[in-house]
């Protein structure tokens, strides 16, 4: 049975927080990618950013239901939330977009294991890792490129 690093693409784009939405879209354009990780200046994943990401960002805001009583705003939807997606909706940097919980892969996973954690949890593009450094990616092209 194959595993991550016989399967992986070598060549990985990545990009770090501070690019641009402008370049990220850029890459996903060049690249045809529909993902990429996100690390930071020693080559660590802290996240990773798809094209998901970059429509969310264009989506409508959600305005949560509030409560002014004794001139105090009460949110009755979670705050945070509510920051978070006018973050993603106002920004400019990979930072304001990115999801931080990346799911990653080690190198020795078989791949059979791949398919499952990629369906389990939705994902198109897993970085693999090793060590905590980024050495490969994973898109559902790979895995279908190992089976013939």
């Amino acid at each position: 049975m194959p595993t991550a690093k016989d399967i992986m693409s070598r060549n990985v784009v990545t990009v770090k927080k501070n690019t641009t939405i402008k370049e990220l879209s850029k890459i996903f354009v060049e690249k045809k990618v529909n993902g990429v990780p996100v690390v930071d200046d020693e080559g660590n994943v802290v996240g990773i950013v798809t094209q998901g990401d970059l429509i969310e960002q264009n989506k409508n805001l959600h305005i949560p239901t509030v409560i002014a009583l004794f001139d105090a705003v009460l949110f009755l939807e979670s705050e945070k939330k509510f920051e978070s997606e006018v973050k993603k909706l106002t920004g400019t940097r990979v930072e304001d977009i990115y999801q931080k919980k990346v799911v990653t892969v080690p190198p020795d996973m078989d791949a059979s294991d791949i398919v499952t954690v990629m369906a389990e949890k939705e994902i198109h593009t897993l970085p693999v890792v090793d060590g905590g450094r980024l050495v490969g990616v994973i898109g559902k092209l790979d895995l279908i490129r190992s089976m013939s």
